[in-house]
Parts: structure tokens; sequence; C-alpha cells
């Protein structure tokens, strides 16, 4: 092997090094407990929302419409990270409480929805959004009444993306 040939590939392999913990640095799972705002925000950039906890503050981060993760990062009082959770999980969307959960619930575990639609056999929004159910892409549709209260939880299948209709 001679020096230039050696030099190259040794570049080659310092490039696909940073460029793989560059991608890492966009991953909410990669960040550490205890991180502050001003850490989280220099690896994943601005939340796609944030709310006001009673003891801290909630930064969420969705890659919805098109991905199928809601992160939320929550922060304590000293401003740190002490919790961070993907809720677009069929068994942590089991926790939705039929009747009592409302919008606000939805917006501050889910954030906004990848779709709002209306059907004429129900009287309010459903909300859409995407899953993963283990490797299946899925969408949960959530409808809320016309006082915003949820009322049903359902699942279907997200089509592929060859799928044809005849």
């Amino acid at each position: 092997m001679n020096l230039a040939s050696g030099m190259r590939d040794r570049l080659l392999a310092l490039a696909s090094g940073l460029a793989l913990l560059a991608g890492c640095a966009g991953m909410p799972e990669s960040v550490p407990p205890g991180s502050t705002r001003a850490q989280i925000e220099e690896r994943l950039g601005r939340p796609t929302a944030e709310y006001r906890l009673p003891d801290g503050t909630r930064l969420q981060y969705s890659r919805q419409p098109e991905g199928a993760q809601v992160y939320n990062l929550d922060l304590g009082p000293d401003g740190r990270l002490r919790s961070l959770e993907q809720v677009m999980d069929v068994a942590w969307l089991a926790r939705i409480e039929i009747g009592r959960w409302n919008r606000e619930d939805l917006l501050l575990h889910l954030g906004r929805p990848a779709l709002v639609e209306q059907v004429a056999r129900f009287d309010g929004d459903i909300w859409t959004y995407r899953v993963i159910d283990h490797v299946w892409r899925r969408r949960v549709h959530i409808h809320l009444d016309r006082a915003g209260v949820v009322q049903q939880v359902m699942y279907t299948d997200e089509p592929m993306p060859d799928d044809r209709t005849p």
C-alpha cells in the first residue's frame, strides 16, 4: 500500500465516523440524562412544541406528519433533562383515556397530529398520527367530539408506498 492510498483510506474512515456521529446528534434517544436545555437544543435544534409542566418544562420533538415518532423530553425545575420518552408506541397509546382526555392532553403528550379529518358518521374531528407497531407502519385515529373529548381510538394499517389501487 502506498502512502497516498493509505492516507485516502484513513480520511474516508474519518469522514464516515464523523458522518455517523453527526447522524446521532439528531437522535433524541441519544441525549444523556441531566443535559441542559442549551445542550439539548445544540444537539436536536429547537423543539417542535414546548409545554409548561407543574414541576418543569416539556420539550417535544415530533417527526409527524411524515415520521412515526414523537419524543417528550421533560426538564425538571433545575432545567436539566430528567426523562425522555418516545410516545408513538401502541403500548404507550393504550394510556389514552376515553371520555377523559381532551385536545390539550393529546397536544401535551402526542403533539400536533399528522392529519385532522372529519367523517359523516362522527360529529367531531379525527386526529391521525403515524405510529410503528413492531415493524408495521400504522395510523392511530383519535376521535374527538365537538367538546374536544376523546371518544374513540382505532388503528389502521398504513398503505405501502408501492400499493396500487386497481
